[in-house]
């Protein structure tokens, strides 16, 4: 049955343990005896709470309430209900001290339902602490008024229930009652505290010890020699520590000494460092330079080797002096050089052509570094000739005119001997490059003033013959000069 209680601190509805209603007043005044007289007393007569020291103040369990868990994480708090079923444990009497915690533990119980009509259970409502506190005081247990023979069970259970908590209340710093859950916490807490006070109890036994164990051997007493002996230790011991204080001071300062060289060569390796480290970067950009400078240089020199390969390649002399043929005629540089009938060809390109024919054989002389013993060549375009070294050094012109008059044939003879003494230094220049390679082939000997079995005279000679005798000295002419522009350099 509810009779309108909550709980102090999580204002929660409670049901009180049915073991409450059969409280026998004896046992009320064994609980009550147990308060000291005065304060009790005290509390009865001036209406006020007795709040002993030892105790947790309110906000600190208030605050352990939100946070504080079971100690044992095996064993869950109780329900209302399971800690009515609990078994209350017999010890043969409360102390004065524990007479709160004897009914924290096993008189707030919940207690089932009980009928009782609204009229009575209104009458005998317990009151809250704060209107037990404004009602009169009752007076002394000694002078408290005996009660009925025959009072109701739930008016005797409401008072009893009234008084227990009002006692609990007024001894300790918590007001009652308490739900199972808060007064599970509330059990925590003291738990932990008499753990703490347990061990500091331990810490004061302890040193308890140790000065009983020292007053014991100050009781003994030492003799006069000993106490000289054990100053004369004890200055001793204390001269040891001032020298070892003293050396320690001596290392100290050592190494400060060794600390402020070693800071110093610090300085000056960062100073060194940093110079490194800035000729390092100048050099790297000087690298940088260098690599940048030396790719130019071989891309230069790549696109060099590449001309010079092109031009290695290439002989200038072949484009110099280009010889071909044209029809029966041998042909330098476009140049026909003979006469056939029916084909007329003018002088000014005949004479251009012999022209261009001993400016061949002078750079092919030159460039085998050969001297000719009895002739030297004046190579003078249209105008070339031939001057005799040895003998009467006579000049003879290397070029024809077409005029008809009675030197023609005085110009004519000169002609020839020219064309001859030609032909006399092509021989000897085709046996000066047999003597230096023998695989060099002529197909045309010559003998005389004949290459090839044809003369290369004009004068009592046939127009096609000596044409033909010219064809085979340009190629002679074309076979030296291919070898000395590739066999000689090979």
């Amino acid at each position: 049955m509810s009779f309108g209680l909550v709980c102090q601190q999580c204002k929660e509805p409670l049901q009180l343990d049915a073991s409450l209603v059969d409280l026998a007043p004896s046992a009320y005044d064994m609980i009550s005896a147990t308060l000291p007289s005065s304060s009790a007393s005290y509390a009865q007569s001036s209406g006020e709470s007795y709040r002993p020291e030892p105790l947790p103040s309110k906000s600190t369990w208030q605050k352990t309430k939100l946070s504080t868990v079971p100690t044992n994480p095996e064993q869950p708090p109780l329900s209302p209900r399971a800690l009515g079923k609990q078994p209350q444990k017999t010890s043969p009497g409360p102390l004065p001290n524990e007479s709160f915690i004897v009914l924290q533990d096993s008189v707030i119980r919940t207690i089932p339902p009980q009928p009782s009509s609204p009229t009575r259970s209104k009458k005998h409502t317990p009151k809250s602490r704060s209107e037990a506190n404004a009602a009169p005081t009752p007076p002394p247990q000694k002078q408290m008024e005996p009660e009925p023979e025959n009072p109701s069970p739930l008016s005797h259970h409401l008072r009893s229930t009234a008084r227990l908590f009002n006692l609990l209340s007024t001894r300790t710093e918590i007001d009652h009652p308490l739900c199972a859950e808060c007064t599970q916490i509330l059990l925590t807490n003291l738990r932990k505290q008499l753990d703490e006070t347990k061990k500091e109890r331990d810490g004061y036994i302890a040193f308890e010890k140790e000065v009983r164990k020292e007053r014991e051997r100050e009781a003994q007493g030492m003799t006069k020699e000993e106490a000289l002996k054990k100053i004369d230790k004890l200055r001793q011991e204390e001269q040891v520590a001032i020298d070892q204080l003293r050396e320690a001071e001596r290392e100290r300062e050592q190494l400060d000494e060794e600390l402020r060289l070693l800071e110093l060569d610090e300085k000056a390796l960062e100073a060194e460092e940093a110079e490194f480290w800035r000729s390092h970067n100048d050099q790297l950009l000087a690298v940088e330079q260098q690599n940048a400078q030396l790719a130019t240089l071989r891309a230069a020199y790549a696109a060099d080797s590449a001309t010079l390969e092109r031009l290695e390649k290439t002989n200038v002399y072949n484009d110099a002096f280009c010889i071909g043929h044209d029809g029966v005629f041998g042909t330098i540089n476009g140049l026909r050089l003979g006469r056939v009938p029916g084909v007329p060809v003018e002088w000014a390109e005949i004479n251009a052509a012999w022209g261009q024919t001993l400016l061949l054989l002078y750079i092919i002389a030159r460039k085998l570094d050969y001297t000719f013993e009895n002739y030297r060549l004046v190579p003078m375009g249209s105008f070339s000739r031939i001057e005799k070294t040895t003998g009467d050094k006579a000049s003879y012109e290397l070029y024809g005119s077409g005029d008809l008059h009675f030197g023609r044939l005085l110009h004519n003879r000169r002609f020839d001997i020219a064309m001859v003494a030609f032909l006399d230094c092509l021989k000897h220049l085709m046996d000066h490059i047999k003597s230096q390679d023998s695989n060099v082939d002529f197909p045309h000997q010559i003998v005389k003033d004949k290459i090839g079995d044809v003369s290369v005279k004009l004068q009592f000679n046939q127009e096609e013959a000596w044409t033909r005798s010219l064809r085979h000295v340009l190629l002679a002419l074309k076979i030296c000069l291919k070898w000395a522009t590739n066999g000689a350099n090979g």
